[in-house]
C-alpha cells in the first residue's frame, strides 16, 4: 500500500513539474534558493481549481476557465499553480508572481511577489513565499498580513481558515459553529488554534473540514447535511474528527461533498448525489476540485474532466 501511496505522489509531482519551467523563478533555481517549508509547498500545488460555479485547469503551463455548462477558453500561459474565489480567478506563474483576475475578464494583475503557493476561498487568499513564510490577504482590502514564519499547506473556508506547519500542526482561525475546529468547541475563538497533529494537506469549504493525515487516513468535521463527512455527523454536523477514508494521497472538497485520490490514481467520491459512501470515479487521475454541484479532475495524460454529482466524468476539449 505504501508503495501505491508513492506512485501516486509521483504521478501528481511529475504533472508539476511538466507545467513548470525548467529554472522556474528569477534566479532561475527555484527550489534550491527557497526555505525548505515553501519548496514543500510548491509538491502541493493544486492544478485544477473549482469554486461553486468557476472552474480553472492548469495544462503544460496553460490556464483554462469556464463556468459550468460553459467551454473552456485559455486565459493564461506559464503558470504553475491556479486557484479560484467565487468571483475571481488566481496564478502563480514560473516568475513567482501571484496574478489574480475578476472571473471571466482574463485581465490579470499582480498582488504579490516572490509567491510559491497559494489558496483561495471566500473571505481571500493565503500565500507561501519563498521564505516559507504564510500571508494572507482579505477579499475585501489589498493588504497582506503575515500569519506564520513557516507553513507548508492551508485552505481558505466559509468562515474558518486553516493552515499546516512543517512538523504536521493544523491550525484553524474562524467560525465554529458547525463544528470546524474539531475539537468539541462550538465558539469561535480569537486568534490560531492547534487542533491535530501529523497533517500533511486540509481542505475546507461551506462550514466543513476534511485533513490528510501522514499515512493516508482522510479526517473531517463540521457540517455534513449533504454529506461531504460521509456518514460522520450526516444530517447536521460533527464537533470532532472523524475518519472518512483511507490511502489517499490527495484531498478536495466541494460545497456538498468531497474527493480523494488514491496512491494508483483512482478517484473516489461520496457526498450529495454521489451517496455517503465512497466510490470510485476516474484512474489514472493526478488533481481533482469540488464546486458546487460538480467536480473537475486532471488526468496525468493531460486530460480534463467535469462532472455533475451523481453522474459520469466528461472529458473536456481544450480548443487552441
Amino acid at each position: 500500500m505504501r508503495l501505491l501511496q508513492l506512485a501516486g505522489l509521483f504521478l501528481a509531482l511529475r504533472a508539476v513539474a511538466a507545467a513548470e519551467p525548467p529554472g522556474a523563478g528569477p534566479d532561475g533555481m527555484a527550489d534550491v534558493a527557497c526555505h525548505a517549508s515553501a519548496r514543500a509547498a510548491m509538491q502541493r500545488r493544486t492544478q485544477v481549481a473549482a469554486y461553486y460555479e468557476w472552474k480553472l485547469a492548469l495544462v503544460e503551463g496553460k490556464v483554462w476557465e469556464w463556468r459550468t455548462g460553459q467551454a473552456p477558453r485559455q486565459i493564461l500561459r506559464g503558470a504553475v499553480q491556479v486557484a479560484v474565489s467565487r468571483n475571481s480567478g488566481y496564478a502563480i506563474d514560473a516568475r513567482r508572481r501571484l496574478l489574480g483576475w475578476s472571473a471571466g475578464s482574463g485581465r490579470s494583475t499582480v498582488l504579490l511577489e516572490n509567491a510559491v503557493w497559494m489558496a483561495a476561498g471566500e473571505s481571500g487568499l493565503f500565500a507561501i513565499r519563498c521564505d516559507g513564510s504564510l500571508w494572507q490577504r482579505d477579499a475585501s482590502v489589498a493588504e497582506w498580513k503575515w500569519v506564520t514564519d513557516s507553513a507548508v499547506h492551508g485552505w481558505i473556508g466559509d468562515g474558518a481558515d486553516y493552515y499546516v506547519d512543517p512538523a504536521g500542526g493544523l491550525y484553524v482561525r474562524g467560525k465554529a459553529h458547525r463544528g470546524q475546529y474539531g475539537d468539541g468547541r462550538l465558539t469561535e475563538s480569537p486568534g490560531w488554534v492547534r487542533v491535530a497533529t501529523d497533517v500533511v494537506a486540509v481542505v475546507a469549504h461551506t462550514g466543513h473540514a476534511l485533513y490528510l493525515r501522514r499515512d493516508g487516513t482522510v479526517l473531517g468535521t463540521g457540517g455534513n447535511r449533504f454529506g461531504p463527512l460521509g456518514t460522520h455527523g450526516y444530517g447536521d454536523k460533527a464537533d470532532v474528527w472523524g475518519t472518512i477514508f483511507t490511502a489517499a494521497v490527495q484531498i478536495a472538497t466541494g460545497s456538498r461533498h468531497s474527493l480523494a485520490i488514491r496512491g494508483d490514481g483512482s478517484l473516489w467520491i461520496w457526498g450529495a448525489a454521489e451517496g455517503l459512501q465512497p466510490r470510485q470515479v476516474l484512474g489514472g487521475v493526478v488533481a481533482a476540485s469540488g464546486g458546487l454541484e460538480d467536480s473537475v479532475a486532471l488526468t496525468g495524460d493531460g486530460a480534463v474532466w467535469n462532472w455533475a454529482l451523481g453522474q459520469a466524468p466528461v472529458r473536456l476539449r481544450l480548443a487552441p
